[in-house]
């Protein structure tokens, strides 16, 4: 889980409600070919790493026309000295249904080397990837497309307190994670002030985090829905995230203050 720190928090923000009952599918994606979204990650006062998020036009061909997400980060500063990292999430989604028909990455910290490439057929319900063929039943993705569809459904019945589960594929298996509404906050970033919706998905204690840990992230309350601060709290110390740039959003981006 340490090695996708920086994807998981970019990512899960609005995962929640995308596997409840009572949630529908709005029926159009609330971003479009273009968008660009930029990060930094602090732990304390310095830059850890940054990242960036795009959607471009599908390159490659799948039963009906697809949106290609990619997601880069890296090290940064001194902690690109000590472990550099330089990975690379990549997947493709349908442009109607948001669901999965390839996912793929490429991972590379320090002296470590993954890649994976993942297959969603949804007409037979299964899921192939580098370590196997694996089951699925109902709506299973990724953490790009997850997060993509998430931000495209209805949360108008959305009530603090409220606790959904999520599922992913993950290497060699599906994963689910619980997460909980907490509310609204204004949240400051890079790029302003934000009414936001508030989130706090359940952690795993172990090597990277206490038994006490919490993650909160705020997503701004729109019809954009992007990731605008999160803070997950370390064995030692903390990182926050911070959104530092976003271009060619589908909605107008309306800031409290600047």
């Amino acid at each position: 889980m340490k090695k996708y720190l920086l994807i998981i928090i970019l990512v899960t923000v609005t995962l929640s409600k995308s596997f409840s009952q009572d949630m529908n599918y709005l029926g159009e994606p609330s971003f479009k070919i273009g968008e660009e979204l930029s990060y930094k990650l602090k732990y304390g006062f310095f830059t850890a790493a940054e990242a960036n998020i795009k959607v471009l036009e599908s390159d490659k061909k799948f039963e009906n026309p697809a949106f290609h997400i990619v997601a880069d980060s890296k090290t940064a500063g001194t902690f690109d000295i000590f472990y550099k990292v330089r990975n690379r999430y990549e997947t493709y989604v349908d442009k109607k249904t948001l669901e999965p028909y390839f996912y793929t990455e490429n991972r590379k910290e320090a002296s470590y080397r993954h890649t994976d490439h993942v297959t969603y057929n949804h007409n037979t319900e299964k899921i192939t990837a580098d370590k196997g063929v694996f089951p699925m039943k109902g709506k299973v993705f990724d953490f790009l497309s997850a997060y993509y569809f998430a931000r495209s459904v209805d949360i108008s019945k959305l009530h603090i307190g409220d606790q959904f589960n999520l599922q992913y594929f993950l290497e060699d298996g599906i994963h689910s994670m619980q997460i909980t509404y907490a509310g609204k906050e204004k949240m400051d970033c890079s790029v302003g002030k934000f009414n936001c919706l508030k989130f706090n998905p359940t952690i795993i204690p172990g090597r990277v985090f206490r038994k006490s840990s919490k993650l909160y992230l705020w997503i701004t309350d729109d019809n954009n829905r992007i990731p605008v601060k999160a803070h997950v709290e370390l064995i030692v110390g903390s990182i926050t995230m911070d959104l530092t740039g976003a271009k060619n959003l589908k909605y107008p981006l309306n800031p409290l203050k600047k």
